[in-house]
């Protein structure tokens, strides 16, 4: 499934971050509930409009930026 489908950039919903379409769920604030050991079915129980394709769709953004960034030594 395209990113598309699920996640979106609009300037006009939190100053234009990455959110999970229909709602106002930064892509952002998902990574940081799950990296803080919160589980998938607990997302998907404090936050009902969140499908578990979503939270899936977060960590392969997150997969892709971690393969986008570049990060080059600078020589002392």
């Amino acid at each position: 499934m395209p990113l598309s489908e699920r996640i979106v950039v609009d300037p006009q919903v939190l100053a234009g971050k990455p959110v999970i379409r229909g709602t106002r769920l930064a892509v952002e604030f998902v990574l940081e509930l799950l990296a803080a050991g919160q589980s998938e079915s607990e997302l998907l129980t404090n936050y009902p409009g969140l499908k578990r394709d979503d939270i899936l769709a977060c960590l392969s953004y997150a997969s892709y930026l971690a393969h986008e960034y570049k990060a080059y030594p600078i020589p002392a």
